[in-house]
């Protein structure tokens, strides 16, 4: 019989269980236990998950062990991201995958593949002397899983760096003003080469796997924080159009929610737009059997109304994606 296969990504949206935190724990529980029950995944990717600390214990997933309590999840295998020395996971936006399937190995990637490049900022106050390293907030988490028939799939999980300016030394005045708008401008260029600097590392390790072999399983979910038309997805993909080598078809990435009607094609909401920043982008030799896609947006809330009046609401402000195969017996 075939295999059938779910692969899914979804940000949780800073998931944590500080006391001093609304909604709380148990309200957001309440509402996205179900939502991942709903998305019914073999291999789930998660993003923004927050690292939780106990005395005498390194820091742990102790949020996400209490929302997977009760759920297939919690028994599946798991990676995530972790300090360099491993001794931890991060404070904040850990990358997670879940795996009913065995994980054979995995690792974490951050200029490992593209160093950190320099730049001297040209409105900073005092002004900069020289060049400083632009380094991505993020790593890259890989994991290479083996299905029940001893199917090898390589699975990327990552998030993007938002579009939100990247800090200026003398340019802020407070959390969101900004002294001058060539300030603004300056951090919002050094947050897209933080964001498209990511898809360079990620596009080098999928080359890599390509090189090993040429039919990869490979799986690239996440938070991109960019449409699919936009340059860091577009890095990713690597369509033939853009490199002009037609050598180089086999390695191109394909987008899953392309087969979803436009109008229900988006993941985040901003300022009443729907727009699509989390994507399943696979491998043709994987998209050969794929089955379909789904969102679920129905009950999606607008960023953009919840940060006017900084109230935050129970669900995730992305919507779960999802993406179905069936891999051959």
């Amino acid at each position: 019989m075939p295999i059938k296969l779910r692969i899914a990504t979804f940000n949780l949206e800073n998931l944590d269980d500080k006391p001093d935190r609304t909604p709380s724990l148990d309200e957001r529980i309440a509402l996205m236990r179900p939502q991942l029950l709903r998305v019914d995944a073999d291999i789930l990717c998660l993003q923004e998950v927050n690292g939780q600390e106990e005395p005498g214990h390194p820091r742990r997933l102790l949020a996400l062990d209490r929302l997977l309590e009760g759920t297939p999840y919690a028994g599946y295998n798991r990676a995530s991201t972790f300090k360099v020395d491993g001794s931890e996971v991060y404070d904040e936006r850990n990358l997670v995958i879940l795996s009913r399937f065995d994980i054979d190995v995995y690792s974490q990637h951050k200029h490992d593949f593209a160093g950190a490049p320099r730049y001297r900022k040209v409105t900073s106050a005092p002004p900069e002397d020289s060049a400083g390293e632009i380094s991505w907030e993020r790593p890259i988490l890989y994991a290479k899983v083996v299905a029940g028939d001893g199917t090898a799939l390589h699975i990327i999980n990552l998030h993007l760096k938002s579009r939100i300016p990247s800090h200026i030394e003398g340019q802020r005045e407070g959390s969101y003003k900004w002294r001058t708008a060539g300030g603004w401008a300056e951090g919002f260029f050094i947050s897209s080469m933080k964001r498209v600097g990511q898809a360079l590392e990620a596009r080098v390790l999928i080359d890599g796997l390509f090189d090993d072999d040429e039919d990869a399983l490979i799986v690239v979910c996440g938070d991109f924080n960019a449409e699919s038309d936009e340059v860091p997805v577009e890095a990713i993909r690597g369509d033939v159009e853009k490199t002009g080598n037609n050598a180089l078809a086999g390695r191109v990435m394909v987008p899953c929610e392309s087969t979803v009607p436009e109008s229900s094609r988006y993941s985040h909401l901003y300022l009443g737009r729907g727009r699509m920043i989390d994507h399943l982008l696979v491998s043709r030799s994987l998209f050969s059997l794929y089955k379909g896609a789904e969102i679920h947006n129905e009950i999606l809330h607008d960023e953009s109304i919840a940060f006017a009046s900084d109230k935050k609401y129970p669900e995730s402000d992305h919507a779960p994606v999802v993406a179905a195969f069936e891999l051959p017996d």
